[in-house]
């Protein structure tokens, strides 16, 4: 018998310890194991790697990644509710599950964690997007991770991974592809969790790249992009103003109509009209 099968049901466990999800820490929880070693094994060779789980809850996923063989796993939670049913799951893994009652967007993962590290989670939905821009955007690159597998609303999924010229394409598509390969891998209907949201979600894979796919000074490139999506109905030259008085001479340097709009230039002409203004 493996670890996994010694420990109780999780709706077992959730009615043991009244784990009844809050709306105001953005919980779902999925109980499916079968879902929740489906999402761990997108997060590729566990063995050799630390892993972060955010969010846990009673600990589906955290199951998943332990009985997937992940090395050790670092189960960040909230909700001091939770911590009994995830010591129960330490018990059954010895050595290879530290529990952290802390919140997430307070955390630095490297003072508990030994690389390589992996990031899994089923993140919150009322941080995730915030944890998200954290990863991608830190001082140094590469960063502390190999690899993020993390679950979203399926709108925010799409926007990870969405391409010039869709509605979502959007910041988070230029952030996230700029140093790192996103895809979708999963996605979930709403009866998959407990209690079910009104929307679906999605598991998005991000690869990080051992430097991003242009050159850009990030903070610029986050400059422009802020500048051109937050009023992606103008065209460049209006959006770009206030960056440069002199964009429009600027754009038709690097062969960008200044009548286009943001939603129309690509990763790399992005990264371009970054580069030049420095």
């Amino acid at each position: 018998m493996s670890a996994i099968d010694t420990l109780p049901p999780l709706r077992a466990v959730i009615a043991e310890h009244g784990l009844s999800a809050k709306k105001s820490l953005g919980q779902n929880f999925l109980l499916d194991l079968n879902l929740t070693a489906k999402i761990a094994r997108q997060a590729g060779d566990l063995t050799r790697c630390d892993v972060l789980e955010i969010g846990p809850g009673p600990g589906g996923l955290t199951r998943g990644l332990l009985a997937e063989g992940a090395r050790r796993v670092l189960a960040v939670e909230k909700d001091a509710r939770c911590l009994p049913a995830l010591a129960q799951i330490a018990d059954a893994y010895p050595g290879r599950l530290d529990i952290l009652n802390a919140d997430a967007l307070q955390l630095n993962p490297t003072a508990h964690l030994t690389p390589p590290i992996r990031v899994v989670a089923n993140l919150p939905y009322n941080v995730g997007t915030e944890l998200l821009t954290r990863w991608l955007d830190p001082v140094h690159w590469p960063p502390f991770w190999t690899s993020l597998t993390l679950m979203f609303q399926k709108e925010v999924a799409q926007r990870i991974v969405a391409g010039p010229g869709s509605k979502a394409y959007g910041r988070l598509a230029i952030l996230s592809q700029w140093r790192s390969d996103a895809r979708i891998v999963m996605e979930l209907p709403p009866e998959a969790f407990t209690p079910p949201p009104k929307i679906r979600s999605a598991v998005v894979h991000l690869t990080a790249l051992p430097e991003p796919r242009f050159p850009a000074p990030a903070p610029t490139l986050f400059r422009v992009t802020a500048a051109a999506f937050n009023q992606r109905r103008k065209m460049l030259r209006a959006s770009l103003k206030g960056l440069d008085p002199q964009i429009v001479s600027r754009l038709e340097g690097l062969g960008i109509a200044p009548t286009r709009r943001a939603e129309e230039l690509s990763l790399e002409e992005f990264c371009a009209i970054a580069r030049s203004l420095g």
